[in-house]
């Protein structure tokens, strides 16, 4: 039997995949690790390390904390892969972020240096934290609907307030985003409508919706200024599920995430569709290797966040 190519990608998660704990052991075998997350205190001014070694659970869920920390341990774990043979072999052809992991995507692809991105990333943060407090509001997974009546909810529902689709996760599987009035209403709307389970999710606030239009706003401006190039390999923007490729292009996309749809499970089936048949997940959690069983449950993909995954990188 012929065995193909492979052509690999690498994922990156978002917000919610953080643990204590993460990260850990490739720090403490790794120079390159160590340097990356000390690198990071140094930019921001507390201790990354602490906070994902030992810190409480409670404090790394905070947005502003949890966004830089997964960052960090995602990027920290791309270098020691680096020094893997097997992941040389082939290389990255593509390359794509679930939300915050977008910023990874571009660190990884040579758009955005690590400095700036840490930095970025913990503003974006600040920004939402402002935001939710500022309107309240939540998100709710609701599995077994399809898109369009997920959508067919919210638009009903627009008129009375902001509730929108914000991520399109797999096939099946959206999740809405809006006040949290609208969103009980369109909870119980979804189950009657046949959706197989309705879940809320513990965020903070209405990520990816009009909610977020101030944090956008300030992300914007911090955005300009900050220098952004090219990127080496192609990178998938959430927003539109397509390569993006000239740096305004970049900067426009990463401002428009923040009230914009997610739109992963097409952004997956675009990689697929290019010739991608091996994906890493590369950092905390093992979310998106999940969320391509959903997909396509023929993809090869292998979660890595712990050395003994590391080790077993030719085994995918």
């Amino acid at each position: 039997m012929v065995e193909h190519k492979r052509k690999t990608a690498f994922l990156f998660p978002g917000q919610g995949s953080q643990y204590v704990g993460m990260g850990k052991d490739f720090y403490a075998h790794f120079k390159e690790a160590q340097e990356l997350f000390n690198q990071a205190s140094e930019i921001l001014g507390f201790d990354i390390p602490s906070l994902c070694f030992h810190g409480k659970q409670e404090e790394l869920n905070k947005t502003s904390l949890c966004q830089p920390a997964i960052l960090v341990t995602s990027l920290a774990i791309l270098e020691v892969l680096k020094r893997n043979p097997a992941m040389n072999e082939n290389g990255c052809c593509a390359t794509a972020g679930l939300s915050l992991g977008e910023y990874t995507a571009h660190v990884a692809a040579g758009s955005m240096d690590f400095r700036n991105a840490v930095r970025l990333v913990y503003q974006r943060g600040l920004f939402m934290q402002d935001a939710c407090n500022a309107n309240s509001g939540g998100m709710v997974s609701v599995i077994g609907l399809e898109d369009e009546k997920v959508e067919q909810l919210c638009a009903e529902m627009t008129p009375m307030g902001v509730l929108c689709a914000a991520n399109y996760n797999s096939p099946g599987q959206v999740v809405i985003s809006g006040e949290k009035a609208l969103l009980e209403k369109a909870s119980v709307l979804a189950k009657e409508r046949g959706a197989r389970m309705v879940v809320p999710l513990k965020v903070d606030g209405a990520f990816h919706s009009n909610l977020m239009t101030p944090a956008s706003d300030k992300l914007a401006r911090e955005l300009e200024s900050t220098p952004i190039t090219k990127p080496n390999i192609p990178v998938v923007a959430n927003i539109s599920a397509r390569y993006v490729r000239e740096p305004g292009e970049i900067k426009a996309s990463l401002t428009k995430q923040l009230n914009s749809p997610v739109r992963w499970h097409q952004s997956i089936s675009l990689l697929i569709q290019d010739g991608c048949n091996q994906f890493y997940e590369i950092g905390p959690g093992k979310t998106l290797s999940g969320l391509m069983k959903r997909i396509d449950a023929t993809q090869k993909t292998k979660s890595i966040d712990t050395i003994e995954a590391f080790e077993n990188i030719g085994k995918l």
